[in-house]
Formats: C-alpha cells, structure tokens, sequence
C-alpha cells in the first residue's frame, strides 16, 4: 500500500517513517512544515509568572512548613532561602537557553540540541511522564483540600470527595486546557492572584504578631536548634517546591516578547515564590514551637491561622490550599502536553501527538495523552511515591540543562544568540548542575529506582524509534 511522502522530519503524513530511509533524518522541520499551523504566542508576562509562581507556591507553604520545623526548626526558613538560591543557579542557564530558542518543549529542547538527541528523548519522555505524576499528586491534594473544607464546615457528602473533586477537576483542567491556551492562562491568573492576595494578608497579620506588634505571640526558640547540618538536608527535602519555574520554559513558544518575558517570568517567579516560602516558616515558628509544628504535620498551617483568628482563618488556608493545587495541576497538565508536542514535531513521538486543533490552535492530542493519565493516577490514589519521582526526573534534568548551556557556549554555533546571557559564567551553570545532581542524593532509594528505570526505558524508546535522529546544533 502506498505510503504518503515523507516531510521535512523524514515522517510521512501517515505518522510513519518511510521504507528505505538510509543515514541520519534531519528532524528540525518548524510546526508550520509539520502540521501547518503554529502554535500562537498568547501568554504575556503575567501569563508566564502565573505558570511558575502557580506551579511551586502549593508545597511549600501548605505540606511543608511543619515537616521541615520539625527537622530545623526556625532555621527551616535559611532552607528554604538556600533552596531558591540553587533553583536561581538553574533558572538563570535556563534563561539563556529559552532567549536563544523560545520554543515549546523547554528543557528537553534545550537539551535535545546542546547534548543531542538520546539526551533529548530521554529528557523529554522524563518531563512528560514527570509533570503527569506531579499533576495526579496535585489532583489529589486537590480533593484533600476539599474534603477538609466541607469538613470543617460540618458538612457530609455520600461518596469519597478527595476521589470524586479529585477526578472532576482532572477531567476539567485537561478540557479547558483543549479549548485554547489563554483559557488556561486565565484561570492560571485569576487562581494565582486571589491565591497570593489571601497569603499577602495571612503572612503580613502573622508577621505583625511575631513582631509583638498584636501582643506577642512570639515563640522563644533557639534559630538552630538541631545544629547546622539538618539545615542543609531539609533544604533537599523543601527543594522539591521550586520545580516548577522550568514549566514556563516549557510553553516558551507561546510566551509573547520571549526575550524579555521569559527571563523575568522564570526568574521573578523563583524570586517570589522564596520570599513567600521564607516568611511562612518565619510566621509558622513564631507561632508555635518548631515540636509542635512537626506534630501538626501536613496541616500545621491550617493550626497556625486558626491561632490567629479561629474557624475563619482556618477555612482560608483551606481555601488558599485548594487554590494552590488547582493551580499547579493546571499549569503541570499544560506543561506536559509542550513536551510531548515537542517529541512529536521532532519526530521522536508519533506524529499524531503534534497535531494542533484548528478551531482553538491548542495540541489537543497531546493534551489527552496527558490529561487522561492523570485522570487515571488520580484514581489510583497511590501517587505520593510517584510525586518524588518527577523531583528525581526534574533535578535530572535541571543539571543537564546546565550541562547544554556549557556545551552550547563553548561551540557557539552561528544560531546561538540568546537576548539573556547567564552572568557569572561558567561559575552559575557548573554550580548549577552540581546542585541538582547532588540533591538526588537524598531521595529516597525507591523513587531513585523508579526514576532510573524510567530514563532507561525513555532511552530503549529511543533506540527503537527514534535513533536515526539528528537534532544536536539544529534550530
């Protein structure tokens, strides 16, 4: 049966490779040589801070604080600081990359043409299958918030909530997500704003009473009261809340004005998101003793706000809690589907994954490939292992990033102008790599293990689909 021709990927209009194709495909066709319609950069400035503060603000302040009072006590705040210090020697290389090639699919096409293409693939398959494991985590978490709401509020449904608001919201995000990308952004700015208002107000009235100011409610306490190194290792344990300034990269190529927009996008939003995550612990611990704190666990802000002003302060965490994890599935969904999108119109994925929707310009293909394995997690309800696991495969990648932009420096090829270029170099990106190689560390040996066999079984994709690719240097 005759096969279409192939087009500039060596794929043919079949989503099948030729018979016959010898040597090496060339496979840096644009989507308007691919599909014929190119994704519209419809994200502005406030649309990229959105994705990233979106995406890491939920962790941090709402699991977190106690956890990480337990281990440092009021020094959990300098882990934190030390936390966004390592993300900002990663999202400055990232900067660069994304000026020099402000294209969909972030990391892994940055890595793809700095290391090559088994790098890229199995960065690629690593970031979707990743944002598809933090996006089910969120999910979850989503229904939690949930189900703790209607619980405080006294009220009683008939059927598991956590499952249930869980699953709708999965189904509702990925078809929002369908109808068009600024659809998402808008619910990504609207969920983020009010959510950053209720934190303002919440963190500014506890600040003000560490202070003394309504009365004292200050906690006398030692700032290092377990010594230094627990300092160090909870600052492993916290980093898992700035993965998520890498997701603005990832919808690079429809991020309007990209030179400016996407360094101030992924580095403001780390920048933020530290301030934020340094004076919760600031408040949480002055509120109560770091024991105490460690003892609440997971819900140690809820106590703390209720300790402010009662039931009400209580709820609002809540809330503000629900609002953070609708907001970083949203963003991790959208992030997902780039990646993907990104394989296929390399020819590393099946072509169908690239196909973009007319009517509303999004990659809805792509988009079910990551919405309905979310959907699919959330209903397992067994995710807590697997969020670690995308923290396993984002370090990867933060490091290999950092590995891409050396490369790409010391080849400088003629395409390679990025508007931002990484002050400090070579010192930022090496410092970089090391970081987030070394902080895998301290995973757990399981998530290790997972993360591993997933990055070998990316490479094996690769080898049986994809090694006829060339994509290193090409733009």
């Amino acid at each position: 049966m005759p096969t279409s021709p192939p087009d500039a990927s060596g794929v043919n209009r079949d989503g099948e490779r030729p018979e016959g194709t010898d040597g090496v495909v060339e496979a840096e066709a644009t989507v308007d040589e691919v599909s014929g319609v190119e994704l519209e950069r419809t994200l502005s400035l406030s649309g990229g801070l959105s994705i990233g503060i979106g995406t890491m603000i939920g962790a941090g302040i709402f699991v977190f604080p106690g956890i990480a009072a337990g281990r440092a006590g009021p020094a959990a705040a300098l882990s934190f600081a030390i936390g966004a210090v390592v993300a900002l020697l990663v999202a400055l290389p990232a900067s660069e990359l994304a000026t020099a090639m402000p294209r969909s699919g972030g990391g892994y096409y940055f890595i793809s043409r700095g290391l090559g293409t088994l790098a890229g693939t199995v960065v690629g398959i690593s970031l979707w299958l990743g944002l598809v494991f933090a996006s089910a985590f969120y999910l979850v978490g989503f229904g939690s918030y949930a189900a703790a709401v209607l619980s405080e509020l006294g009220l009683s449904l008939g059927f598991d909530p956590v499952l249930a608001f869980g699953l709708a919201f999965g189904v509702f995000l990925t078809a929002l997500s369908m109808t068009g990308t600024e659809n998402a952004a808008k619910l990504q700015n609207g969920v983020v704003g009010l959510l950053l208002v209720i934190l303002t107000v919440f963190l500014s009235y506890g600040g003000l009473d560490a202070l003394g100011v309504f009365g004292g409610r200050q906690t006398p306490e030692t700032f290092m009261p377990f010594g230094t190194m627990p300092v160090f290792t909870t600052a492993a344990l916290v980093f898992t809340s700035y993965l998520g300034f890498a997701q603005v990269a990832t919808v690079a190529g429809e991020i309007k004005d990209p030179g400016r927009n996407l360094p101030l996008a992924m580095v403001g939003s780390v920048l933020v998101v530290g301030v934020f995550y340094v004076l919760t612990i600031f408040v949480a611990t002055s509120a109560f003793p770091s024991e105490q704190l460690a003892g609440f666990g997971e819900t140690a802000m809820v106590e703390v706000a209720r300790s402010f002003v009662g039931p009400l302060g209580a709820v609002a965490i809540l809330v503000a809690g629900l609002l953070a994890t609708v907001s970083s599935a949203n963003a991790s969904i959208l992030s997902s589907s780039r990646a993907l999108f990104a394989l296929s119109r390399d020819a590393l994925f099946p072509k169908r994954a690239g196909v973009v929707n007319l009517r509303y310009g999004t990659p809805h293909v792509a988009l079910l490939l990551a919405g309905v394995p979310v959907i699919l997690l959330v209903a397992s309800g067994a995710v807590e292992v697997l969020a670690e696991v995308a923290s396993f495969l984002h370090l990867v990648m933060y490091g290999l990033l950092c590995v891409a932009l050396l490369a790409l420096r010391r080849d400088e090829p003629d395409w390679y102008d990025p508007t931002f270029r990484v002050p400090g170099y070579p010192v930022v990106p090496v410092l970089g790599a090391l970081a987030s190689f070394a902080l895998i560390g301290f995973m757990q040996v399981l998530s290790q293990v997972v993360g591993l066999a997933l990055m070998v079984a990316a490479a094996g994709w690769y080898y049986y689909y994809a090694r006829d690719v060339s994509l290193k240097g090409e733009i």
